[in-house]
């Protein structure tokens, strides 16, 4: 079971390994097939069962790596509370599969496309394939970002600039309450706390707590980008759903 195990002795996880690579292709592969085939999935009630399935695996894929870190001895309010940006946008990908609400999909573009394709090709991850927590890392973000696009590309929900306005909403109520829970936990949940122990971009965004404010900044401007490649193009004559009934 060291697959299963808490130690990386034997999975020393290195960016940009084979194995790494892999992932990576995989992403762009699966992003294509879902680009290319996006006519296939328009169908409303056909692949309703599969949005119902990858939202059942993605809760008891998640399930299981709380499990993994109880059983190693790893699991503490400190570190393991799903307030994440990363983790949020799992949550946010379990409800938008569950409930197709339009809004959901608003906030998930961003912090999926933003915050978990920087996890793929910058991944914080210390264990490598075979390993569980390999396959969890990289399955639950690489489904952030399929289904965000599978929406986008085969449901033709698409974002407006009072998307960003509800970004920005958003991050900022959840910003206090974060920060609340962290001086609770004495976690660093978001890097609101303070910065990371390692090199990271938040050095070159000022001393705290001023470089938040600069990393909701650059959030905010890159989510602009964001909008201006996904948006509505044309004339909306082009067949698209703004959101679907749940049947």
């Amino acid at each position: 079971m060291d697959w299963f195990g808490g130690s990386y002795k034997d999975f020393d996880f290195e960016m940009f390994s084979n194995s790494h690579w892999m992932i990576i292709a995989i992403l762009l592969l699966g992003s294509t097939a879902i680009f290319v085939n996006r006519e296939k999935f328009f169908d409303n009630n056909k692949w309703r069962k599969a949005e119902i399935g990858a939202a059942v695996s993605l809760i008891l894929i998640e399930l299981t790596y709380h499990f993994w870190m109880y059983i190693n001895g790893d699991w503490d309010v400190s570190h393991a509370i799903p307030l994440e940006l990363c983790s949020i946008s799992l949550i946010l990908t379990v409800l938008l599969l569950l409930t197709r609400k339009k809004i959901i999909y608003e906030i998930l573009l961003f912090t999926a496309l933003l915050g978990a394709s920087q996890a793929i090709f910058t991944p914080a991850l210390n264990f490598d394939f075979p390993h569980f927590r390999f396959f969890h890392f990289f399955y639950t973000h690489l489904m952030d970002i399929w289904v965000v696009l599978y929406f986008t590309w085969a449901r033709g929900y698409r974002p407006t600039i009072w998307s960003v306005v509800k970004l920005f909403v958003f991050l900022n109520v959840l910003m206090p309450i974060i920060m609340w829970i962290n001086k609770l936990v004495g976690g660093n949940y978001m890097y609101l706390s303070h910065k990371p122990k390692t090199a990271s971009l938040l050095d070159v965004l000022g001393p705290y707590p001023y470089y938040i404010l600069s990393l909701e900044a650059l959030l905010i401007s890159l989510s602009l980008i964001v909008w201006l490649i996904f948006r509505e193009k044309g004339n909306g004559n082009t067949k698209r759903i703004k959101e679907l009934p749940i049947r």
